[in-house]
């Protein structure tokens, strides 16, 4: 059990770390797809609980290094959760994509927007200004981390990779 547990906690080191690098040197104007990339291979290999914590330590990471605002946590943390959740019940890797794309695209947009107004002064707005932006960024990223676990799957290396991670 404790095995285990460290291998996961490595793991999400590992992919939070990528996570961050990715985002910090590939960037887009007002798009972190990177962030999503990592949420959908997380939900997958890592499930609901440990693919927020992955979100959570990139997101933050990027705030105190990098300066982001909080749409860095509140933007990655929900798709990461609902993503795990989805793939952990339907165990098909498009219900991760769904997952990312609606938690982060949808809800996270639209829970981004009172934190903005509270703690940077957002003028006010729409409740769905963000969705414009975090649907395109959470769809690219989501579909990226879709073509990576296909291709793992492909190769018949995805079960293995995730029975060496919880065993």
């Amino acid at each position: 059990m404790k095995k285990t547990i460290l291998k996961k906690e490595i793991f999400t080191a590992l992919l939070a770390g990528m996570g961050y690098v990715l985002n910090t040197f590939v960037s887009f104007p007002r798009m972190a797809p990177f962030q999503h990339f990592i949420n959908v291979i997380a939900a997958v290999f890592l499930g609901p609980v440990w693919g927020f914590i992955c979100a959570l330590l990139i997101g933050s990471m990027r705030m105190i290094l990098n300066g982001s605002t909080i749409l860095a946590i509140i933007g990655a943390v929900i798709g990461a959760f609902l993503s795990g959740l989805l793939y952990k019940k339907f165990h098909k890797l498009i219900w991760a994509v769904i997952g990312e794309v609606i938690g982060t695209g949808i809800i996270s947009a639209i829970v981004s927007y009172p934190f903005m107004r509270m703690f940077y002064g957002l003028p006010k707005t729409s409740i769905f200004t963000y969705v414009p932006f975090f649907v395109p960024a959470s769809l690219v990223g989501a579909t990226m981390g879709y073509l990576l676990l296909k291709a793992l799957d492909k190769a018949k290396m995805l079960e293995q990779l995730k029975f060496m991670l919880h065993n």
